[in-house]
């Protein structure tokens, strides 16, 4: 069992849901910071409520550092330590390029992935052989209630299938030319987090921003500064529409997550 410890000398709450966060996350003020110690290293991560929903929210790029790069981000103790504090459902947030012309801004749920990242550990079983069911990678039922918070609220929205890459370079013309062919938009961080969700059989949802033309769309290149600027602009509407979201998702799991290892090792 992981120890955990905290900031301040009380017992840290069970969330009900958890957001991992990108660059510039967005922190609700009052929350409360937490270091959460697992076997694979510790995570920061920081606590509040909303409604009576207790939240937990992991940057997954900060952790003692100024900002960790998307290859060497420790992704099986951030989902693990969500798992062992008790949450069941998880609101990913990813930035991504597009291959299809989607808007600078606009929203894309991820509706399944392409794992093109080289030297990720992607899963917690290391001892043993455990083939994990992805025939439906992200929560039908968060994915759903984000659709109708994005419906309700008049925000466009797309679906798509969502590539992920080694990084931390951008993506070569030729490299975009082959992934456009079988996914939409182009990320560095969703996998091996949704796989590692899937493991522990947590219910996981990614809503993704488009903060670029994958290479080759458009004549100019694409910068770092331009990624931060609309994640800067978009963080308050994201945080406003997951909130909305978690006080809308039942309090009892109705889809197949909690079935992915069912049957699954040999």
């Amino acid at each position: 069992m992981m120890q955990i410890t905290k900031t301040m000398n009380s017992k840290i709450p069970a969330p009900d849901v958890a957001i991992i966060g990108g660059v510039n996350a967005f922190l609700p003020e009052g929350s409360e910071s937490y270091l959460l110690e697992t076997p694979f290293g510790s995570v920061a991560a920081h606590f509040f409520n909303t409604g009576d929903r207790n939240v937990l929210i992991v940057p997954r790029h900060t952790n003692n550092t100024k900002h960790v790069p998307p290859h060497k981000i420790n992704y099986r103790a951030i989902v693990l330590a969500i798992r062992q504090l008790g949450a069941e459902r998880v609101i990913s947030v990813n930035s991504v390029g597009t291959m299809k012309n989607h808007p600078i801004g606009s929203i894309v749920l991820a509706e399944d992935f392409l794992d093109l990242t080289k030297n990720r550990i992607s899963t917690f079983h290391d001892d043993r052989t455990v083939h994990v069911d992805m025939t439906e990678p992200y929560c039908p039922e968060i994915r759903q209630t984000l659709e109708n918070v994005l419906k309700r609220r008049k925000i466009g929205f797309s679906e798509g299938v969502y590539a992920c890459t080694e990084g931390p370079r951008f993506e070569t013309k030729a490299e975009i030319r082959m992934m456009s062919q079988f996914s939409d938009v182009v990320g560095m961080t969703g996998v091996p987090e949704v796989i590692l969700a899937k493991e522990l059989n947590l219910c996981y949802a990614s809503i993704c921003i488009v903060t670029n033309n994958a290479c080759g769309l458009d004549e100019k290149k694409i910068t770092a500064s331009e990624v931060v600027d609309i994640l800067q602009e978009k963080r308050e509407l994201l945080f406003d529409i997951i909130i909305e979201t978690i006080g809308e998702i039942p309090a009892h799991c109705n889809c197949s997550c909690r079935d992915s290892t069912i049957d699954a090792c040999l």
